[in-house]
């Protein structure tokens, strides 16, 4: 299969190991926010803001349906995509689909240490509280992440090697 998705929580690495799979393998890089974003002209955080979160995941699937007709592509999706409509099924049946699993501990210090305006969700949240929101926000979506061919853990690099092992 020429398409790759790799899904999980944000912060999970799916940008950072896309472009590194993308390079090992010799594939195009996409990420589905930016494509969102250079698309409308607009952030995430403003689609959402201007039209809400059900318009922002319809335009999300329409994207989703445009870059899965790329080939030779690796696409890090937004951490929500697989759980709105049939987002899961459909990347099941046009590719790999890749569920980067890592602790909430990992996502917890990844996320405390790229604190931009790209999450406003986590604007004020420090050490417990967003262990346990990010806990809260996992709990709900992991019963889609499960659902990918292929579950890869570890350090970036590892889940990297997994990869590469398993989708040949």
């Amino acid at each position: 299969m020429n398409r790759i998705f790799l899904i999980g929580y944000m912060g999970s690495g799916k940008t950072t190991i896309g472009k590194l799979l993308a390079e090992r393998l010799n594939y195009t890089f996409v990420d589905m926010d930016t494509h969102i974003e250079e698309k409308y002209f607009k952030s995430v955080s403003q689609i959402f803001a201007e039209l809400g979160e059900r318009q922002f995941r319809l335009l999300e699937q329409q994207c989703l349906h445009e870059v899965s007709e790329f080939e030779n592509v690796v696409i890090a999706t937004g951490g929500g995509a697989p759980c709105f409509f049939d987002n899961m099924e459909y990347m099941n049946s046009h590719g790999i689909t890749v569920y980067i699993n890592i602790t909430v501990e990992q996502l917890a210090i990844r996320l405390e240490n790229s604190r931009t305006n790209k999450r406003p969700l986590l604007a004020n949240r420090k050490g417990e509280e967003l262990n346990t929101f990010i806990a809260e926000g996992l709990a709900k979506r992991e019963s889609f992440y499960k659902k990918a061919y292929l579950s890869a853990t570890g350090s970036d690099e590892e889940i990297l090697n997994q990869i590469c092992l398993n989708i040949h």
